[in-house]
């Protein structure tokens, strides 16, 4: 068997991300771990999570699930990590605008519908380290997961 091909120590990783994102990110050495971030572009708490980020020289792909849309198993992955009462937020309007019987008898399959079909009902944000998730935003625990 050949030898795996190392990748240089100063390589470069580049994000593609879509104009209304902006620019596209550099990352830092090969070293750095690159997340993405999960959530809407005009949410407060999104807005704290992302400067967080920035202010601690994280790497990340941000994703806006309410323009890019997200996909079932995305939502599966986050529920069955999580559980699906995390994932789905039902302190925010869309959810509570919601008739009552599409809130009655919840369950994870038709939580993952309601937030397949209103992103908004998703909380927010969600930070993939690549080996697990963290949902919602603190500074301590973001502090605790991501490495700098």
């Amino acid at each position: 068997m050949a030898p795996k091909e190392s990748i240089p120590h100063n390589s470069w990783i580049r994000f593609q991300e879509t104009a209304e994102q902006g620019p596209l990110r550099r990352a830092a050495p090969f070293e750095t771990m690159a997340y993405t971030l999960f959530g809407i572009k005009a949410c407060d708490t999104m807005k704290k999570a992302r400067t967080w980020l920035d202010e601690h020289g994280a790497t990340y792909a941000f994703h806006d699930y309410k323009t890019q849309g997200i996909d079932r198993e995305h939502l599966e992955q986050w529920c069955n990590e999580h559980g699906w009462e995390v994932v789905l937020n039902r302190a925010g309007t869309t959810f509570r605008k919601l008739a009552d019987e599409q809130k009655a008898d919840l369950d994870q399959a038709k939580a993952i519908e309601l937030m397949l079909a209103q992103p908004s009902m998703i909380k927010r944000p969600v930070l993939d380290l690549g080996h697990r998730t963290l949902v919602g935003f603190k500074p301590d625990i973001y502090a605790a997961a991501v490495q700098q």
